[in-house]
């Protein structure tokens, strides 16, 4: 019975109106509005506006230095390689947080803490980024984004916990591209809207100077208190539910063991690389883009911010309609090349050309896109459950290793060569990642093509591994004995069948767990 639960879970089969498969425990003859019904759909809807709120702040103060880089480098009398450092003092925290961001959710805080004390870290870090910029003191703001970057990483972890812990199946998937879409909100708001801030500010003090700096970070930092409100009502809601309907605290499902990198595969490694050389020539460009498109173009610093969010602006409503058209299609590796040479052909334009730089940051918004919706799926495609965690967080960390180190090289480029050689850089770094697109096709080709399958195949390939087709492959006759014998197939042992013919390595002994960390990079 226990298996065959399993299974429905598998499937998105269940109660609907049940809150993770739970009946709700009431006292008999007693209703319950549904507004504050755990188990209805619009009680959840109430919690899923706190849930998308609740990351607002973090990623709306993290492209803070990139929407007010001019004031910024003026300000405080910075070169570009002292500017991007702060950028890189977000990642260095991250490449360890990585794998110890679900450890501490499960083990040691719980979610609703851990939620909590990560949303704190967020503020705090970026009150102590204000307050450095108010003293002129750029050690200070540096300390401030190393705490910043403490609690922005595994405040997305806890961000994906709830949604797990709150819903299932096919709303599940709605969520996730919710929460993106409300990610990209916060950073394209920041973009178009610090610039006013900053002169607003500089209008009631007098002048500017990093006295404006100091109060325009300060003003930001409220994002993050009102995300910290968010964290303390989902705690009382999921408190609430948990006593309503006697549920267990949610859980990442990691599980994190670092003698698993030995058994990673070779395709596996090649989507690491795709990852770290993709994303290093995204999230710095976008770091130092204002002073680039004002320098190129002769674009205003309104104008400069306005084509830098692009990316964002489109994404935020981009990345559903692309993430269900490669769920309706499949052929990952495909839309995952389409996407790293678009990405080529918006830096080459960048690069070489004064055509208007809204097409190519156009491209490169629906390029970046894709790719987030390819790429890391795949991941799920070659790993073995067990080792989900480990894969999903050793990918975060070298990606944060990457954007680290990249963005202390993208200063010493722009300061020492100029933004010409520093797209030039952009576009090899692309080239690396298409090099590893086209190894990992070859790859997966010579293991059956399982990554590049359509989704018709992969539907077919899931039927026949489904708990229906059991039968069908079960003895016409057998004994008593025998029949006794034969249990259902769990869940894990589905979908490690189902791994096993898209080509993954199964080891011989593996544990069940779940991973909410296939989500969080992607909402960066």
């Amino acid at each position: 019975m226990a298996d065959f639960d399993e299974r429905r879970s598998l499937l998105g089969d269940g109660d609907e109106g049940s809150f993770s498969g739970r009946q709700v425990a009431r006292e008999p003859g007693r209703t319950m509005p549904a507004i504050c019904d755990p188990s209805h759909l619009l009680h959840r809807v109430v919690v899923l506006i706190f849930m998308c709120f609740l990351g607002f702040g973090s990623y709306f103060c993290y492209d803070n230095p990139a929407a007010l880089q001019t004031q910024v480098t003026q300000d405080l009398n910075l070169n570009t390689a002292k500017f991007m450092q702060l950028y890189a003092w977000y990642s260095w925290p991250n490449v360890v947080l990585c794998f110890l961001g679900g450890f501490l959710i499960d083990r040691v805080f719980g979610i609703r803490l851990g939620t909590i004390i990560f949303s704190l870290f967020v503020c705090v870090g970026q009150v102590i980024f204000a307050a450095g910029a108010l003293c002129n003191r750029f050690w200070l703001m540096e300390m401030g984004r190393f705490v910043f970057g403490i609690g922005g990483e595994s405040l997305a972890v806890a961000q994906n916990t709830y949604a797990v812990n709150w819903f299932k199946g096919k709303e599940l998937n709605l969520v996730f591209g919710l929460q993106l879409s409300m990610a990209r909100l916060g950073s394209t708001v920041n973009m178009n809207i610090m610039g006013w801030v900053y002169s607003e500010v500089a209008v009631a003090v007098g002048s500017s100077g990093y006295t404006t700096l100091g109060i325009s970070l300060m003003i930001a930092a409220g994002t993050c208190v009102f995300s910290l409100l968010c964290a303390l009502v989902l705690a009382f809601f999921d408190k609430r539910a948990e006593r309503i309907l006697q549920k267990e605290l949610g859980k990442t499902g990691e599980v994190i063991k670092l003698t698993d990198v030995k058994d990673f595969s070779t395709s596996l490694w090649l989507i690491f690389i795709i990852c770290v050389f993709y994303y290093v020539a995204i999230f710095p460009f976008i770091g130092q883009g204002q002073v680039f498109f004002i320098e190129k173009f002769n674009f205003s610093p309104a104008q400069a911010r306005a084509i830098n969010s692009i990316v964002y602006i489109i994404s935020a409503p981009a990345s559903p309609i692309l993430g269900f058209i490669v769920d309706k299609t499949g052929r990952n590796v495909g839309w995952v090349f389409t996407a790293v040479i678009a990405t080529l052909a918006a830096h080459m334009m960048l690069a070489f050309t004064f055509w208007t730089p809204w097409i190519a940051m156009s491209l490169l918004g629906v390029s970046y896109s894709l790719l987030a919706c390819a790429l890391w799926p795949m991941v799920a495609f070659v790993v073995p459950e067990h080792q989900l965690g480990t894969a999903y967080g050793f990918m975060q960390s070298i990606q944060n290793l990457g954007l680290a180190v990249i963005a202390i090289v993208v200063g010493v480029i722009v300061d020492l060569r100029g933004y010409l050689v520093l797209e030039v850089f952009f576009c090899a770094c692309i080239c690396i990642a298409l090099m590893a697109v086209v190894a990992l096709y070859f790859v997966d080709y010579l293991k059956g093509g399982g990554l590049n399958w359509s989704a018709a195949a992969r539907a077919k390939l899931q039927k026949e591994t489904s708990p229906d087709a059991e039968p069908k492959r079960q003895p016409s006759t057998v004994t008593q004995g025998e029949h006794a014998r034969l249990a259902p197939m769990s869940a894990f042992g589905l979908r490690n069948r189902y791994l096993s013919r898209l080509g993954a390595q199964l080891p011989d002994h593996c544990s069940t767990h779940l991973s909410s960390l296939a989500h969080r990079s992607v909402l960066k």
